[in-house]
């Protein structure tokens, strides 16, 4: 069964995208749509980051673009330095 909601991407462009969503009865991730599982150092046993496993009741690459949005434009700043004025602060 699909599920799917609405979101906000930002990547490769701003979108608005339909993506399908974990089974939120699933037993083996509680509907969290997968495991993360730590892992140490070989030598030393220290940790050394996590992976992330998905889970077999969703599909994290299944989305559409509904919506492309335009970026947009930062605004630009006058000066590199905000106190380089002559003028005093208050």
């Amino acid at each position: 069964m699909v599920r799917l909601r609405i979101r906000r991407a930002t990547w490769p462009r701003p979108a608005l995208i339909l993506t399908d969503t974990p089974t939120p009865t699933c037993p083996d991730c509680n509907g969290e749509g997968g495991h993360n599982h730590d892992y140490g150092d070989y030598e030393t046993g220290e940790y050394a980051g996590t992976e992330w496993e998905p889970c077999h009741c969703w599909d994290e690459t299944r989305r559409w673009t509904v919506l492309p949005l335009p970026r947009l434009p930062r605004p630009r700043q006058t000066s590199t330095d905000p106190w380089g004025s002559d003028e005093p602060p208050f």
